[in-house]
């Protein structure tokens, strides 16, 4: 049986984190800090490729995985929110609208970009209040976050759940095998 490398997390994010560990893979956490803008006139798919390969040049370990998710309506990129209000503004956008998820995702060498479609219910202001309040919305791309009281929200989902989580697992599995490897070694077994 081939070596199998160590596997480096380029992210800080505990969902990404919790989606590897679900699968029961080994991995070291290695976050890497980058200025997140968009460059002026990029599109959304162009920024979240460019932030998950740069992510995953600027960690070091023998593979490493990076991803970077953002939320897309009528073209305009919903980082995380800047404040409330921000936040605010952005459900306000999402209420009773269908909109993107792109993450970009980098193994190693290979980069490639998953994008689902999510639709929002009719938000009210109550609700949107609400939901602010919680403190949810503060560290998420888009203001809210699917697995959690986020998911309150959501009417419908087209592609892949996890890549709204921040992390497109199959996506994920097939640049391993892109790469020669299948991800299923990389469970917590020993390595040789």
């Amino acid at each position: 049986m081939a070596t199998i490398p160590e596997l480096v997390l380029a992210s800080g994010s505990p969902r990404r984190r919790e989606l590897l560990e679900g699968l029961g893979v080994r991995f070291t956490v290695r976050p890497v800090d980058l200025d997140e803008s968009p460059l002026p006139g990029e599109a959304p798919k162009d920024y979240v490729l460019r932030l998950a390969v740069e992510k995953a040049a600027a960690a070091s370990g023998e593979l490493v995985l990076a991803a970077d998710t953002t939320v897309v309506v009528d073209g305009e990129i919903l980082g995380k929110p800047r404040d409330d209000e921000d936040a605010r503004r952005m459900l306000r956008l999402l209420s009773g609208r269908e909109h993107s998820v792109l993450t970009g995702i980098a193994l190693g060498k290979v980069a490639e970009v998953d994008e689902t479609l999510v639709r929002f219910a009719p938000l009210s202001e109550a609700e949107i209040d609400w939901y602010v309040a919680t403190g949810e919305p503060r560290d998420k791309a888009g203001a809210y976050a699917i697995q959690g009281l986020g998911s309150l929200f959501v009417e419908a989902v087209e592609g892949s759940y996890s890549n709204v989580v921040g992390l497109p697992i199959p996506r994920m599995y097939r640049l391993f095998a892109r790469l020669g490897y299948d991800l299923k070694d990389f469970r917590s077994t020993p390595r040789t």
